[in-house]
């Protein structure tokens, strides 16, 4: 057993039930993660559950949206954010334990359902094509307002010089997962979406995919925060999260692992 596995289980075993107050006896912790850990982190939570006993709430959206919930005082335990500027926004307002930890990078790429006349170009050369003999009625790509996935995609795409000539195509999702719905169902032609949900088993009949560049863009640096008054249990995942079983989750669905 790691170390960090064996640091998991202390906190745990740290702060038995009879020790603790009601309210965190009854809580199961609440996750509140971004869209593009959808897959990743069930499956995570999952192994985490069987081999601790202990169950998790897993809630999936938009960082912006969870950030500003957060404030509000949502009754989020652990934050897993697609964008580590939102946890430091946290963590300034008093609103964390501290200011977190990196636990992966993401990346984005074209997806296009079968049919589709768009080709899984990462370079958006075809993309381009489209725009101007007509074959472009609609692209998605999550919300650059509060969707980090959805920013990235913006960068992408003003980095290619399409960003002005393709406004009246966009399909705003309001989160990653559901910017790949639409990018798969039919709802549009295709759209940028994140690489992790792209390497979902769920996913791998529902279109092609291609990578765009990284220097394309910013980087996707995620940042995981614990918020104030969260119990034993939220602490202890978060410390599971860098255990080697954890982080080989996370790489088989495309996240390179943080150098901090």
């Amino acid at each position: 057993m790691s170390v960090i596995r064996r640091r998991a289980l202390a906190v745990l075993a740290s702060a038995p039930l009879c020790l603790l107050s009601p309210l965190q006896a009854q809580t199961v912790p609440t996750v509140a993660a971004a869209s593009d850990l959808k897959f990743a982190i069930e499956e995570v939570a999952a192994r985490f559950e069987k081999e601790t006993g202990t169950k998790l709430r897993l809630v999936f959206g938009s960082s912006g949206n969870f950030k500003t919930q957060i404030l509000q005082d949502a009754p989020f335990h652990l934050f897993m954010s697609a964008d580590e500027n939102f946890v430091y926004q946290l963590a300034d307002a008093g609103k964390t334990e501290d200011r977190g930890r990196a636990y992966a990078v993401g990346r984005i790429g074209i997806m296009v359902p079968p049919g589709s006349p768009l080709k899984a170009d990462g370079e958006f050369k075809d993309l381009a094509a489209a725009l101007k003999d007509g074959r472009l009625q609609k692209f998605a790509i999550a919300n650059p307002e509060h969707a980090p996935y959805g920013l990235r995609a913006k960068e992408a795409l003003q980095h290619a010089g399409l960003w002005d000539a393709i406004q009246g195509k966009l399909v705003l999702g309001e989160n990653i997962s559901q910017t790949a719905q639409f990018a798969t169902s039919g709802s549009a032609q295709g759209g940028v979406i994140a690489y992790s949900l792209a390497l979902a088993p769920a996913m791998k009949d529902l279109g092609s995919f291609a990578l765009i560049p990284a220097s394309w863009h910013q980087p996707l640096k995620q940042r995981m925060v614990l918020v104030k008054g969260a119990p034993p249990a939220a602490r202890a995942f978060y410390e599971y999260l860098s255990t080697s079983g954890a982080q080989e989750i996370m790489v088989r669905y495309g996240f390179a692992m943080p150098k901090e």
